[in-house]
């Protein structure tokens, strides 16, 4: 990386720029490359001037290899300065400029270094003292070097060290600039790509063992000078020692200021004859007492806070000054007006429009998805609209997060927390309905578990024979087995089942056999997933299972994270199976034949991953982009077992030519994901499609949420993503696989990561927006979509998969009155 270096004290020195040199030797030690260019004296507190009108000239500055910061080194010369450039180009030389650190930037960038190449990052200091709250930050000339090459549209970084004494230990400046280059590394390698941060101010506290403490994402503290907020005193004669008094400013120090000056006797100013105001010099010496007292006073996770803690602060900002009073962009100050007789001829008005505030706990624990979250909260959101909080630390994995700890007490500020289903803390949700809005609902086996999910359609479809759910979703057999001897025992109410597998075992030549797949109920991502036709191989499939398993058993069936897209087993085997895993399973029938779609030389079968979000109690929409996931290996349709055996027709049995499950899913260049809609099907077959599982999606929820209340309850104050597998046969129908909670959207690959950007942008829009108000939420609108035999909020669904209306793509295709 390219890094110009700037500041605003100057070349090195040990009284008045200590650090730059050793911070500079560090980012050398990196393998950075490094140009620097410093005003040729201290310029502080001078902000982001230029100094117009003066002719800015240049000096030569060849450092030497080491740099003593110590005070008694003085007087050593530790480098020199020269007017004219080296002719060798091999010996290190930096740029000194009788101008600003702005200057310093705009010269850096602009007319000098470019045999080195574009700066990628301009870091200017380390400063020589701290850059905390406003009333430094808005004077600082450290800062000032940093915005200006922002505005220069340079990623740039403002580095300051807070000291607290005059002893500069080597050791403990060393120790800063490592731990300071880590930062700027870790910066530069994660800087938002949206343009939401045009720079950070960095505080870097200089104490023993700094890179062993935490580094916080912090705002600024917004303070004031205080009442009496003169920063000069009036002196007559000589100023005195401006160096000292520089050093009492950084240090923290108040500079004293003396009343006998210019007074009379009885304390007032004596007059000069003949002249309207007293005749007098100012000096420079500011009050810091209220501005150190307002960090005392503040509340932790500001800048201040975590530099007096020991902690290094890290603070995003724009290039501009901060926007206040939001809530009236965008309205119409009306002045009064009047006619030459007086008349008044308009009222005087304010067009006001409130947002909450609310603070947002974003940590999804996903790299992939992560960013892509906060991303959308910035593009529906102004910055003042919300505050985001950092994961508290540390943190025990499975444990729930203090809501009310993040937000110190705050029992009335309204907060959106996205994380874990296992980080929520259920007790702050259900204390506070109308302020906190959380992604996940606590319960949902009803959809989540297949054997939940499919007592949830029986139940459903015995009550509403004509639903859609009769002929879109399989009739599982579900059974509960501990242990493979008492398979026969476990399968004595599975009737069709049983039914099935015996017409398969004594079939004569020509039947054609009924092939079924079984599923553990509580696997993920393929896991456990075998296709049998007869007793004998499914007693095979358990039989060999029971070998494999350890001794213990980790029974977990009331889990509700539901994460159902989680790792595959410990030997990556996506078609293994763990001890926690047995018990609950389902069989269903095999769907057969499936529609294929050619690919390079072959025919491949697919299902469809379709997004759904719930918002509140309830209402359902699908994303219209959908995925489809392919299987690795062309399709081929299972076989009746040979003499060889059962256990040779599992291994006939090609699983990634049947299986499409998401861990099995490679990326976009391989062919394994693609977007529904650019799959080569006819547009109309499509449409069709996408018209059915906007139905059975709705049909589902709604089933879930009306029969199933004790495993799925919708909050009025969350909302949840579900992932919804489709399998569509070779005659065009769409019939339901499984419903997935916090699904894994890696599968979806980095070349349509935005569709996922898109897809978490609506969501948001409708839960977040709808909730606080702001954005460009409020769910519950538009047109349903569906089949005719499909229900909108009890109605008939219309739609033809188009969106509703106005481009947009997260679809209303249930509106659930649950009348809470």
């Amino acid at each position: 990386m390219h890094i110009l270096v700037t500041n605003d004290d100057g070349p090195p020195s040990p009284t008045s720029s200590p650090y730059v040199h050793s911070l500079i030797r560090e980012l050398q030690k990196r393998e950075h490359t490094v140009s620097v260019c410093l005003p040729h004296t201290q310029r502080s507190w001078i902000g982001k001037a230029h100094m117009i009108g003066q002719t800015v000239k240049p000096l030569y500055y060849r450092p030497s290899a080491t740099f003593d910061p110590t005070p008694s080194a003085a007087s050593k010369a530790q480098g020199n300065t020269y007017t004219r450039p080296s002719k060798n180009d091999q010996e290190e030389e930096w740029i000194l400029v009788d101008g600003t650190p702005a200057s310093c930037a705009q010269i850096g960038l602009h007319h000098f270094f470019q045999e080195k190449g574009p700066v990628d990052l301009v870091v200017s200091g380390p400063n020589y003292g701290r850059n905390t709250t406003a009333v430094f930050a808005l004077s600082s000339g450290t800062l000032g070097g940093a915005l200006e090459a922002a505005v220069c549209r340079t990623k740039s970084i403002a580095l300051s060290y807070a000291f607290f004494s005059r002893n500069h230990d080597p050791a403990i400046i060393d120790g800063a600039a490592r731990h300071s280059v880590r930062v700027i590394e870790k910066l530069y390698a994660q800087w938002p790509e949206d343009k939401s941060v045009d720079l950070y101010s960095v505080n870097v506290p200089l104490i023993e063992g700094v890179g062993e403490r935490k580094t916080l994402w912090t705002d600024m503290l917004q303070n004031y000078w205080g009442e009496n907020g003169a920063c000069f005193e009036e002196v007559e004669g000589s100023v005195g020692d401006e160096d000292e008094e520089e050093e009492r400013i950084r240090e923290g120090q108040e500079a004293g200021v003396s009343g006998d000056f210019g007074s009379g006797e009885d304390g007032k100013a004596v007059k000069e004859s003949q002249t309207r105001y007293p005749h007098r010099h100012f000096k420079w010496a500011p009050k810091f007492t209220d501005v150190h007292k307002s960090v005392e006073d503040s509340s932790p996770g500001n800048d201040g806070w975590a530099v007096k803690e020991g902690f290094t602060s890290v603070t995003p900002m724009k290039a501009n000054f901060w926007n206040a009073a939001t809530h009236l962009h965008g309205g119409e100050l009306k002045l009064n007006t009047s006619d030459s007789e007086g008349t008044q001829m308009s009222m005087s008005t304010l067009i006001y429009r409130p947002k909450q505030h609310f603070y947002a706990l974003i940590a999804y624990e996903d790299p992939y998805v992560q960013p892509l979250i906060v991303s959308a909260l910035q593009k529906l959101f102004p910055p003042e609209a919300y505050t985001l909080l950092s994961m508290p630390e540390p943190t025990v994995s499975g444990e729930p997060v203090s809501l009310d700890k993040l937000v110190s007490g705050d029992s009335n500020g309204h907060i959106l927390q996205i994380t874990p289903y296992e980080a929520i803390d259920w007790d702050y949700v259900d204390s506070h309905p109308d302020t906190c809005l959380v992604n996940s609902y606590m319960l949902r086996k009803a959809l989540i578990r297949k054997h939940y999910l499919s007592a949830t359609v029986e139940q459903w479809v015995a009550k509403r024979p004509e639903s859609v759910l009769k002929t879109h979703v399989k009739r599982s057999e579900a059974f509960e087995l501990d242990y493979a001897e008492f398979l026969d025992d476990a399968l004595v109410e599975a009737f069709d089942l049983r039914a099935s597998l015996d017409r398969n075992a004594e079939a004569q030549p020509g039947h054609e056999t009924e092939w079924w797949i079984l599923k553990p109920s509580m696997s993920d991502r393929g896991q456990g997933i075998r296709l049998f036709s007869t007793m004998k191989e499914l007693q095979d499939i358990f039989d060999q299972w029971e070998e494999d398993l350890p001794d213990s058993e980790n029974e977990n069936e009331d889990e509700e994270d539901g994460s159902n897209d989680a790792a595959a087993d410990d030997e990556g085997n996506p078609s293994g199976i763990t001890t926690s895993h047995l018990r609950h399973f389902v069989a269903q029938p095999y769907i057969h034949p499936p529609l294929l779609v050619s690919g390079p030389g072959s025919s491949r079968k697919f299902h469809i991953r379709t997004y759904v979000a719930c918002v509140g109690c309830l209402d359902v929409y699908v994303y219209k982009q959908m995925l489809a996931l392919f299987a690795g290996h062309p399709y081929a349709a299972p076989t009746t077992a040979s003499a060889g055996g059962d256990q040779q027709q599992q291994q006939q049995i090609d699983l990634e030519a049947h299986l499409t499950n998401t861990c099995l899913q490679r990326s976009v260049r391989d062919g394994t994901v693609q977007r529904f809609w650019d799959v080569p099907l006819d547009n109309d077959k499509k449409q069709d499609v996408f018209a059915q599982v906007c139905a059975i999606t709705g049909e589902a929820f709604e089933a879930a949420a009306r029969t199933m209340l004790m495993h799925f309850r919708p909050l009025a104050n969350a909302f949840e993503v579900f992932g919804l597998d489709f399998l569509v046969d070779a005659r065009g129908t769409a019939w339901l696989l499984e419903v997935n909670a916090f699904p894994d959207f890696k599968q979806t690959g980095d070349e349509l990561t935005p569709l996922v950007a898109g897809l978490w942008e609506e969501v948001l829009g409708k839960a977040v927006g709808g909730f606080f108000g702001g954005g460009s939420g409020g769910g519950g609108e538009g047109e349903g979509v569906g089949m005719g035999a499909g229900r909108r909020g009890g109605g008939e669904g219309e739609g033809d998969g188009e969106g509703n209306g106005d481009g947009e793509q997260l679809v209303l295709v249930r509106h659930v009155d649950l009348g809470r």
